[in-house]
């Protein structure tokens, strides 16, 4: 137990000595656990206003974040993976593609680029900034 004690102390915070007899601490607070679910929340409320069962016909967009069968492709491309369209229906599925497509990426350029062409998007973000 101590031992884990000792560890978990080691890996959040860190001592820094500066000077003779000063001694700063620096605690490292964890990162959020899923730092793009807040920004899948908000594109989700734009998008579907939370309806896992929207689909728009003109797009053959689906599920809570309006996935489009290209981005289906693009991901199992890139994942080795199978899924349809009929599986952005599941929140969990839409959120593990919404988030792959977001890696790295701050919450503008994620929601930006989630939306289409960079050029028409500032509105777009506007809309997803205020639900954030």
């Amino acid at each position: 137990m101590k031992k884990t004690l000792f560890i978990c102390l080691l890996l959040f915070a860190g001592k820094v000595v500066s000077a003779p007899g000063k001694v700063e601490l620096y605690i490292i607070t964890p990162v959020e656990i899923n730092y793009y679910e807040r920004l899948f929340n908000a594109v989700m409320a734009i998008e579907s206003d939370g309806n896992i069962h929207a689909f728009n016909f003109r797009e053959l967009a689906a599920g809570p974040v309006q996935i489009r069968p290209i981005r289906i492709k693009d991901y199992n491309r890139c994942m080795g993976s199978n899924y349809t369209i009929v599986d952005c229906f599941d929140v969990e599925f839409s959120k593990k593609v919404f988030i792959y497509f977001a890696q790295g990426k701050s919450y503008e350029t994620a929601a930006r680029n989630w939306n289409g062409k960079w050029n028409l998007t500032e509105k777009y973000w506007k809309k997803v900034k205020s639900q954030l």
